[in-house]
């Protein structure tokens, strides 16, 4: 796991979450003392060190989101809302369902507001007025994909989002979404404190890719990875089944390569894995296919959606969508395509089968783990709203969960670092 910013940029500033105020009022919950998090308690960024050289001159830590002894609001006073952004992912419904039951059971909140259709859902032009979700409305969405919220993509006016917020009398909004819709969470976040408002903006980092910064897993990643190597293996079976058999899976991976080289380690059946974050060559990719056919008569190949792109567009042929993002071109149907010809023009008899799962694998219900991993986050982000923490996500770093201001984690992109054992094991495993 590798992220561009340099320790040396850094200061334990940076690591320092927002406080909306003092916490005065009692935590309801029925805990023993043990089971509240101290204030002074922090999770140590790093938990590794050189052994040459010297220790670094500051421990970095992240702050802990609770649960709090005393809390900044009165439960009792508070509505808050929810809401999902961005693309779907494996999970969603866990985490609406885990912040949900934690303010309506142990919190016992006024009301809990879903938004519909994400951001959009926060202005006035949206035609859907929020759900209010109950202990029986949520109580079987872990079961079944995608967001019972909906979600979108797309800018939307920060002022009208802070106008229905208050409308609605929010004290807490959780923003489950990636790192565009928590560039959005800022600008909330900022809205509010120019209007000297007591309203706390809690982020639930949500990528599929799993390539937020300064969070080491994010939900619906482990179930990703396991979609994955099923259609690997499929690929694997296809690929044996036929003389020269070749097995193409394309993956989801817009700027890391985290699900792809996963998978492939998961699988154990891929030759070639290609990724975002390791240099891309043609030539030398179709000469290997070549070899490993003479070699073994069948291979697997794994590309990540996002390899290949400058090859693909240039900068007339450019599209964005909604959030500003780069429309990505089809490197697996173009790596079809080159496959096939090079082949066919040496004579060599093939088969190649393209799998892309990719909408399969983001529309499924989260995996045991992830569901486990959900409903965690989702208490967590209760305990942290209800405590005054604002401008922060829930993290999990060094096996805690923590919080991580949004600031920090937008700071950079989290890419597979190709020098560090995780790449060196795919690179192993690939090579046969």
């Amino acid at each position: 796991m590798k992220t561009d910013t340099l320790q040396n940029d850094l200061t334990q500033k940076n690591f320092i979450s927002e406080d909306l105020g003092e916490n005065i009022f009692p935590n309801p919950l029925q805990l023993p003392d043990n089971f509240f998090a101290e204030k002074p308690e922090r999770i140590l960024y790093q938990n590794t060190t050189c052994c040459h050289g010297k220790m670094p001159d500051q421990t970095f830590s992240f702050g802990s989101p609770g649960p709090y002894k005393h809390l900044y609001f009165d439960p009792s006073k508070v509505n808050v809302g929810i809401v999902t952004c961005g693309g779907l992912c494996p999970g969603l419904n866990d985490v609406i369902r885990s912040i949900s039951y934690s303010c309506i059971n142990s919190y016992k909140t006024k009301n809990v507001y879903g938004f519909r259709h994400g951001f959009a859902g926060l202005t006035r032009s949206h035609e859907s007025p929020p759900m209010i979700l109950t202990s029986e409305i949520v109580s079987n969405i872990h079961e079944q994909g995608g967001t019972i919220l909906g979600s979108s993509r797309g800018a939307q006016s920060i002022e009208e989002m802070v106008d229905t917020l208050v409308s609605y009398d929010i004290s807490i909004l959780f923003v489950i979404g990636g790192d565009g819709s928590q560039h959005a969470s800022t600008k909330i976040a900022a809205e509010i404190k120019k209007r000297n408002l007591k309203i706390s903006i809690i982020g639930i980092p949500k990528t599929i890719d799993n390539d937020i910064a300064f969070v080491y897993k994010t939900f619906g990643f482990d179930t990703a990875v396991e979609h994955a190597r099923k259609a690997i293996n499929a690929a694997h079976v296809e690929a044996i089944g036929s003389f020269n058999g070749i097995g193409l899976v394309k993956l989801m991976g817009r700027d890391a390569g985290f699900i792809a080289a996963h998978a492939s380690l998961a699988s154990g059946n891929v030759n070639i894995c290609l990724i975002p974050e390791e240099p891309f060559d043609l030539e030398q990719i179709l000469k290997r296919i070549q070899s490993r056919l003479v070699k073994r008569d069948h291979l697997v190949i794994v590309v990540a959606e996002g390899v290949g792109q400058d090859i693909l567009v240039d900068e007339e042929s450019k599209r964005f969508d909604e959030s500003g993002n780069p429309k990505l071109k089809d490197i697996g149907l173009f790596l079809k395509q080159k496959i096939c010809t090079y082949l066919e023009k040496r004579h060599i008899p093939h088969t190649l089968k393209y799998i892309d799962p990719s909408y399969m694998i983001r529309s499924t219900k989260a995996n045991a783990i992830d569901s486990s991993f959900c409903l965690q986050l989702g208490m967590h982000a209760v305990h942290a709203g209800m405590a005054g923490k604002t401008n922060t996500l829930i993290g999990f770093w060094n096996q805690h969960f923590c919080l991580v201001p949004i600031q920090l984690s937008l700071s950079d992109k989290k890419r597979v670092d190709i020098n560090d054992a995780m790449w060196r094991a795919v690179l192993e495993i690939t090579q046969g």
